[in-house]
């Protein structure tokens, strides 16, 4: 049973920075199975929203919103994938969901699908 548990939010003032880690367990390991990996996060009232994702080789895709100040960085060895999130804006603060789904061979499929979802963890940017 996979399950995703994601951690570090919190609250910081406008132009800081946070770091969120989200620790997947029970992925299938076997040859030949990749996971898409990635952050989203949920304003109240909004919709929820891509921030961006790691396909099954590593490459990235951002938001235009986050492009230049937040990084993802997934790390194989431990299932572990990270967010760092700088130059901080309130409009960035929402619900920080990790989400993660078997590549398919032609890629990564619509996230809206993605199977696995963690719980979320808050982050709060004040101005």
């Amino acid at each position: 049973q996979v399950q995703l548990a994601e951690s570090g939010g919190g609250s910081v003032q406008a132009g800081g920075s946070l770091s969120l880690s989200c620790a997947a367990s029970g992925l299938i390991t076997a040859p030949g199975y990749n996971y898409c990996m990635g952050w989203f996060r949920q304003a109240p009232g909004k919709k929820r929203e891509r921030v961006g994702i790691a396909n099954g080789n590593g490459n990235i895709a951002y938001a235009d919103s986050v492009r230049g100040r937040f990084t993802i960085s997934k790390e194989r060895a431990s299932n572990t994938l990270r967010l760092q999130m700088n130059s901080l804006k309130p409009e960035d603060t929402g619900m920080y969901y990790c989400a993660a789904d078997v590549e398919q061979l032609y890629g990564c499929r619509e996230w809206t699908d993605y199977e696995h979802w963690g719980q979320g963890t808050q982050v709060t940017v004040s101005s």
